[in-house]
């Protein structure tokens, strides 16, 4: 984001398109909005922290408006006729949806990468010790919805694993799933490293799934 909106610049129609790929993020390219001097971010809800931050370090008088959302949601957003600049995608899948619908220019490369890890709430009430736990019957479990890049990461890491989960709820997106387990309403959930807070404590890190 610094790169792409470096100080007191002003957002062009051939900006680059970043993308991402799994577990990482990315971002999309100009498109015309009624306010030439302020450029406009979609951004994934993953993205909340770092990208907040490096909007306050450039931006000046408001001239970065940041929204974050599902991945899948802000592609929805587009198709549905909604402006913005800037497109940061939680995965390379998303961000191919946006690219063959039309809805960005430019080529999307990846600029950051993340990673899944199995973690509970403080404490681990739960006794989980790894990713096997997540078939235990009696355990809370939080997963992002499938369409949503951790959703789909956790699926395949599961189905690679040979892991037959059962979530008690599939939330919208990954900063949800955190906080489910953030709040102890869960037992277990794979979220992604960066949303492990003081809360909640990782007890295993499955192998990468690309």
């Amino acid at each position: 984001l610094r790169r792409l909106l470096p100080m007191g610049v002003h957002c062009k129609r051939t900006a680059a398109l970043l993308a991402v790929a799994l577990v990482t993020i990315g971002a999309a390219a100009c498109s015309s909005t009624d306010e030439p001097d302020r450029v406009t971010v979609l951004a994934a809800a993953s993205l909340t922290e770092p990208f907040t931050k490096l909007a306050d370090e450039i931006s000046h008088d408001g001239d970065v408006a940041l929204s974050f959302a599902a991945s899948s949601a802000m592609v929805e957003q587009l198709r549905a006729g909604a402006r913005a600049d800037v497109l940061a995608t939680a995965d390379t899948r998303t961000m191919a949806l946006a690219v063959d619908a039309g809805l960005v220019t430019g080529d999307p490369i990846v600029f950051a990468r993340n990673s899944l890890v199995l973690a509970v709430p403080a404490g681990n009430p739960g006794k989980v010790s790894d990713l096997a736990d997540l078939a235990r019957d009696e355990l809370r479990i939080a997963l992002c919805e499938p369409q949503e890049p951790c959703g789909a990461a956790a699926e395949q890491m599961l189905a690679t694993a040979g892991v037959d989960a059962r979530p008690d709820t599939l939330e919208a997106d990954a900063r949800d799933t955190a906080g489910k387990l953030a709040l102890g309403e869960v037992d277990a959930a794979l979220i992604y490293r960066t949303d492990v807070t003081n809360a909640m404590e990782i007890v295993d890190v499955p192998p990468d799934v690309e």
